[in-house]
């Protein structure tokens, strides 16, 4: 096995210990977790989480800091999953009537959680 097969097989099983945690995570918060690497057209949703009225198209990124993670979401990736939200929101009629929201759920070594709801409001 060469080592780029090995360290992405190692990445994908960290990515999903982190979505694991992150979903672990929100639910002590009081939200319902929808689904999990949910492919859509327009990119793939890491978690997607239901809480009152607010529908959350949550990332999940593992970084050295939590400002690396919030850093490493573009602002292409982020329109891909605000569009992706909808089009799941528009599609199932429990969701239609939720706001839909781009959340950040970052891991960091040795730091708790941190969930930040609406995380890029200002684009």
């Amino acid at each position: 096995m060469n080592v780029r097969v090995a360290r992405g097989g190692a990445a994908r099983l960290a990515g999903r210990r982190s979505e694991v945690v992150a979903a672990l995570w929100l639910m002590a918060k009081g939200y319902r977790i929808l689904g999990f690497r949910l492919k859509t057209r327009q990119g793939e949703i890491d978690l997607l989480a239901q809480r009152g009225g607010v529908l959350a198209v949550i990332e999940v990124k593992r970084r050295r800091t939590i400002e690396a993670a919030l850093e490493a979401v573009g602002h292409e990736q982020r329109e891909r999953l605000r569009r992706a939200g909808l089009a799941v929101a528009a599609s199932r009629p429990a969701l239609a009537r939720l706001g839909v929201r781009l959340d950040l759920l970052a891991l960091a070594p040795g730091r708790l959680p941190r969930h930040i709801p609406d995380a890029w409001k200002g684009d």
